[in-house]
């Protein structure tokens, strides 16, 4: 096999009891809102998706930071902090029976992620930080691992080197949000995909971020979020095992990333769009079957 072709089916990793990724688990949705408001906007965010899900038959993990450490300006919202916002993040797994993702940004917050989160996210800026990335996989959690918009998807066999030597290693996903594109801006080489998927692990592709113009909106990121779609489409024709999508009640209300947050009434819609899609593809491929 070319070293650069995908496998028909990846790893399956295991997120919870009842929640897989890669192998022969339906499409992976990551979604909610960037950063952690408050406990309301979580509840009506996590309930609508969790009936979407259920509806399509797709797994979820819902998503949201609870300190977004690389804002652009010093004054930009960051959340309410690890202590806070791990704890509302622990209502919305009991309340609604959903494993949750979130970021951690420096080995400190890692022992107390753990005891909260089902998939713990290492954010695109610090995908080579060698002591936060074994810190991760040695909490027996498995790990989405966003590629820096500095790297190109071939440097990201050494996160996940550091990553399955530790012990306690659960398994991965990659994640691929964009690479840098001249100032304030990022594009998506779709060849991406498929090289990190040729690795054997996961791959998530996240629709949002892909589509956020870094810092270009008077110190804060603006967004492109009506390229949503169009990337979502080609992503999963291209092969992806989740779909990452932060999405909003009320985007432009957002206190982080509005401009490329998807409206979260319209998210079942276009999710019903890439199932169409990932059929079609498969049915493509398997002629007769």
């Amino acid at each position: 096999m070319n070293p650069e072709t995908p496998p028909e089916k990846t790893r399956s990793v295991k997120i919870d009891e009842n929640t897989f990724l890669g192998g022969d688990a339906p499409l992976l949705l990551i979604a909610g809102p960037c950063v952690i408001e408050n406990l309301e906007n979580l509840r009506e965010t996590a309930g609508t998706l969790k009936e979407i899900a259920r509806g399509l038959g797709v797994g979820l993990v819902f998503k949201s930071s609870f300190d977004k450490a690389n804002r652009s300006s010093l004054d930009s919202y960051r959340g309410p902090g690890a202590e806070a916002g791990l704890g509302l993040l622990k209502k919305i797994k009991e309340e609604f029976r959903i494993p949750v993702l979130s970021d951690v940004h420096d080995v400190g917050q890692v022992e107390k992620a753990k005891e909260v989160l089902d998939f713990i996210q290492i954010p695109a800026f610090l995908s080579r930080q060698t002591d936060l990335l074994t810190a991760a996989a040695r909490t027996g959690k498995p790990a989405n691992v966003k590629k820096g918009q500095f790297m190109a998807p071939g440097d990201m066999r050494g996160a996940l080197e550091k990553l399955s030597s530790q012990p306690g290693f659960a398994g991965l996903s990659l994640c691929e949000r964009g690479a840098c594109f001249g100032y304030n801006n990022l594009v998506v080489d779709m060849r991406s995909l498929v090289i990190m998927r040729s690795f054997g692990w996961p791959v998530i592709f996240d629709a949002t971020h892909s589509v956020q113009l870094p810092a270009a909106a008077g110190g804060k990121s603006g967004g492109e979020r009506k390229y949503v779609p169009a990337l979502a489409k080609a992503a999963t024709a291209v092969g992806i095992d989740g779909i990452f999508l932060e999405t909003h009640p009320d985007p432009d209300k957002a206190l982080c990333d509005g401009p490329n947050q998807w409206p979260l009434s319209e998210l079942e819609g276009l999710l019903k769009t890439l199932l169409a899609v990932r059929k079609a593809v498969k049915d493509a491929e398997r002629p007769g079957e």
